[in-house]
């Protein structure tokens, strides 16, 4: 059965982005793109990488761990912002809302159903693994259908700002086994986690 992978960057106090919800890696970013960092991408993760990063670092691989990739109207709406009304067409693109009643991407598919049922018939559907990009909003919905994290920890601190889940996320504790993990030169860390059972 596919997994429900939460593949995201946070700063070590936790954070996704900045209070105002922008991209963190986008021109007034804040997140430290070095070139090992994004090399590890590149070389790990091809797959994750949005159409434009793809396309100035002549990357052509398909991956090998995702085909479908989960964002809420938030994240997506930051892509919109910017121009980009497909971010990912070389995955299955759901984008969850329920303000939406339509995306300019024509491939990207507009979910206003609920994320743990759809989630859960993902999970049945043949395939390579299910990516949550996030936001936190989305990612706290769907906690209890995590199945594994990879967390981009980078070497910063930001003080407030959207943490990896939802205040909304219900009190939940869950142990996770460390699986993997990947320090670079340059201060950030790799962490994959899978869900230990109980």
């Amino acid at each position: 059965m596919r997994r429900l992978v939460y593949y995201v960057a946070t700063t070590l106090d936790g954070f996704v982005a900045g209070p105002d919800g922008a991209d963190p890696t986008g021109p007034n970013g804040f997140w430290p793109m070095q070139e090992d960092y994004i090399q590890h991408l590149v070389t790990e993760y091809p797959e994750t990488l949005p159409a434009h990063a793809r396309q100035a670092l002549s990357v052509t691989a398909g991956g090998t761990r995702f085909d479908t990739v989960l964002e809420g109207r938030r994240s997506y709406e930051i892509g919109l912002a910017a121009g980009i009304t497909d971010a990912y067409p070389h995955l299955r693109h759901l984008v969850f809302s329920r303000t939406l009643t339509e995306v300019p991407g024509p491939a990207v598919e507009l979910v206003a159903d609920d994320p743990v049922a759809t989630v859960r018939e993902l999970k049945h559907q043949d395939g390579k693994d299910i990516w949550l990009l996030g936001g936190a909003e989305l990612a706290g919905s769907l906690y209890g259908e995590i199945d594994a994290m990879i967390l981009k920890l980078g070497p910063l601190t930001i003080g407030d700002g959207i943490p990896l889940f939802s205040r909304k996320a219900a009190f939940d504790p869950r142990t996770w086994t460390l699986e993997d993990h990947t320090a670079l030169k340059s201060g950030a860390v790799l962490l994959s986690y899978t869900r230990a059972t109980s």
